[in-house]
């Protein structure tokens, strides 16, 4: 969590340091990460964190067996630790084992685990350094999924790279991509958002469009196919805000009002029951 004065609070699970207290040790009460002030905003991996300070550089903390941290070792750490040769970033993103940067150039870095090809470099193996994503610019946004990348461009292009097996790419097919790939067919996108196995992209239209896995109905079409090609989420219109959980899906429309979908089974859809939809169904508050 971060607070307004520019502080991170974290609690839960820390077997990895993800806490960035200095211990190991879990904690059911918020308490501060170490030595982080003026943060702008805070994303997460599986068992890493991730904060963006006022001056452009990148801190990460946690889970490192991959190098997701960028700081040159695959030492995990309990502290937060600054990303190596990174500034002038704006924007982050935490995949599962891998972390993304967007700098204000509109270029984007990557690193930690490459074994879904994530990192978009053209190979399959690791870095604990951030590298620039070839062949991307003018980009505005990123997301992160579990082993697949995600990157708008000013264009209003989607570009995506990595994992593949649920057609989460959306090109029709479920292989994985090396480098990054223009999604066919979608245009006018303002934000996406990567799920454990699935996509999602809000246009300009206030629609939202969805790709990949589906057991749960997380696409939100109506069905609980998996789609390799972006579907229409039924009966949405007017949202200005997406986000996707593991296997679930969240928008926000212009009324305030805020809808989910996909899978329900600890009631993380917020309607009070505990079963799956495979349409937009709108949170109780």
């Amino acid at each position: 969590m971060l607070k307004g004065d520019g502080s991170v609070w974290t609690w839960g699970y820390n077997s990895y340091g993800q806490l960035g207290n200095g211990t190991t040790t879990g904690s059911n009460l918020p308490g501060r990460a170490l030595g982080l002030s003026n943060t702008m905003t805070v994303d997460a991996g599986r068992f890493h964190n991730m904060a963006l300070k006022d001056d452009g550089t990148v801190w990460v903390w946690g889970y490192n067996l991959f190098g997701q941290l960028g700081n040159g070792t695959n030492t995990d750490s309990n502290i937060p630790v600054q990303a190596s040769g990174l500034t002038g970033v704006v924007a982050i993103a935490g995949g599962k084992n891998h972390s993304m940067a967007l700098k204000a150039d509109k270029t984007v870095w990557v690193w930690g685990s490459n074994s879904y090809y994530q990192l978009g470099n053209g190979t399959g193996t690791d870095s604990n350094l951030p590298e620039q994503v070839d062949g991307l610019s003018n980009v505005i946004a990123i997301s992160g999924g579990m082993h697949h990348s995600l990157a708008l461009k000013a264009d209003g292009n989607v570009w995506v790279w990595g994992d593949n097996s649920w057609g989460q790419l959306g090109d029709g097919t479920t292989m994985p991509s090396y480098v990054p790939k223009q999604v066919n067919g979608l245009n006018n996108v303002v934000a996406i958002a990567g799920g454990e196995r699935h996509t999602i992209a809000l246009k300009a239209d206030g629609s939202v469009w969805t790709w990949g896995f589906n057991l749960y109905g997380q696409l939100g079409n109506g069905s609980n196919a998996t789609s390799k090609v972006p579907v229409q989420v039924s009966g949405l219109s007017n949202i200005v805000a997406i986000a996707a959980g593991s296997m679930h899906s969240l928008a926000l429309k212009d009324d305030g009002s805020v809808w989910a979908w996909g899978q329900n089974g600890y009631g993380e859809l917020g309607v009070g029951n505990y079963d799956n939809t495979n349409t937009p169904v709108a949170v109780t508050f």
